[in-house]
């Protein structure tokens, strides 16, 4: 046989042996679309708080934490060997894959902390992300959880149970200081959400941040992404970054460099005396509610996909 038939006639044989490299199947992304004048100027969080189920859609964040929606959200499974989704009837236990993950992942290094047998896990997103009905201004495109700051004892809950339990608080003088419940258990929780790569930033009292950066000893770099903020007693607030090649997720600024611990410092002095209020400060203009064109256009194909 010619040497020029022969690579011909192996590539043939292979082909027909099922050795044909195979095309990836194609992308299943939300194409940007013209919003229907029904839904256009209807209150966003109506819209996306009525959906039970996430889109049919490749997984993908679009717009802001606070502005925008998610594609083909998964849903944290209710019970895990170490993490119990709470507040069942919210339907919030959705997000994207990625954080789904990270909330597994360090669900089981928290299982390893003593008096932790891993995590209870409070809101993530709604099914498609967007406004939600009541509470967040953020969670809304898949990449936002609040992790209780109650140790998970037990995770054999029922749905009434969750629906009942409370998180415990941890703050004392309006957040100025923590409590008798604070342990250090609670940093190391902390700590290990922080340490992952994944994590952008995390919300605590200002008490909280205070206390940590006053008993960390080693590497303190981590401390940067704890940043305060109020209430956040009950819970902290776990913000991932937007995941690799995600183009249409806009990310927050980053923290400014260092850990931080000034800042919160500042904050806890403005709790425990606080600045004479400014007579010239304008008025806080009332929040207009989020409305479906508010938000990028992927999210309407979000929305009405099946």
């Amino acid at each position: 046989m010619g040497r020029t038939l022969f690579p011909l006639v192996l590539l043939t044989i292979l082909a027909g042996c099922g050795f044909r490299d195979k095309a990836p199947d194609p992308v299943q992304e939300p194409e940007p679309m013209a919003i229907p004048a029904s839904l256009s100027t209807q209150q966003a969080k109506r819209l996306f708080g009525a959906k039970q189920s996430g889109s049919e859609h490749d997984a993908a964040p679009y717009g802001s934490y606070s502005k925008g929606c998610v594609a083909g959200a998964v849903q944290l499974p209710e019970t895990g060997p170490t993490w119990q989704a709470m507040r069942l009837s919210r339907n919030r236990n959705w997000a994207h894959p990625e954080t789904v993950d990270f909330v597994e992942d360090l669900s089981r290094k928290v299982a390893r902390i003593p008096g932790w047998n891993g995590l209870y896990v409070g809101d993530m997103s709604q099914p498609r992300g967007g406004p939600m009905l009541t509470g967040h201004a953020s969670h809304q495109i898949g990449l936002d959880a609040d992790i209780w700051l109650r140790p998970a004892d037990r995770l054999d809950l029922s749905r009434s149970e969750r629906e009942s339990l409370s998180s415990i608080s941890l703050r004392r003088a309006s957040g100025a200081y923590t409590n008798s419940n604070w342990t250090p258990q609670h940093m190391a929780v902390i700590k290990a959400a922080a340490e992952d790569p994944r994590v952008a930033r995390i919300f605590l009292f200002p008490g909280g941040k205070v206390k940590m950066c006053n008993e960390a000893t080693g590497d303190r770099s981590w401390l940067r992404k704890v940043r305060p903020w109020w209430g956040h007693h009950y819970h902290f607030h776990v913000r991932l970054a937007c995941p690799p090649g995600a183009t249409g997720c806009v990310d927050q600024a980053p923290p400014p460099p260092g850990d931080g611990c000034a800042e919160a410092q500042q904050w806890v002095n403005n709790i425990l005396n606080p600045p004479p209020p400014d007579p010239n400060a304008p008025k806080p203009k009332p929040k207009r509610e989020l409305t479906l064109a508010d938000l990028p256009q992927q999210c309407a194909a979000v929305l009405q996909s099946r």
